[in-house]
């Protein structure tokens, strides 16, 4: 099992919509059977207004597909559009789960 964990540093006061996005996704990958994906916001991290995304896969193979699969998807591109306006940058984060 891998953990990828996807950090937005928003711009300030974009935070919430950045969240609102991630939610929404959230909600498209249970619905396209891909599961569900934690939407956390900073109480102490590294910067201000950031936003996290964390999704458990099977193989870093099953997460290629899953990728291909909602950046083909019209509901996941309509979901994040516009989401560059809202962060200044970000980075992934792909863990394996050994416990």
């Amino acid at each position: 099992m891998y953990l990828v964990r996807d950090i937005m540093y928003c711009k300030p006061g974009k935070a919430r919509p950045m969240v609102e996005k991630f939610v929404a996704l959230s909600a498209l990958s249970q619905k396209m059977g891909m599961g569900s994906m934690r939407v956390m916001t900073d109480v102490s991290a590294e910067r201000y207004w950031t936003v996290v995304s964390e999704t458990e896969v099977r193989s870093l193979e099953e997460y290629a597909e899953m990728s291909r699969k909602s950046m083909e998807n019209p509901e996941f591109q309509a979901a994040m559009k516009g989401y560059h306006e809202l962060i200044d940058h970000g980075r992934r984060e792909i863990y394996m789960i050994e416990k």
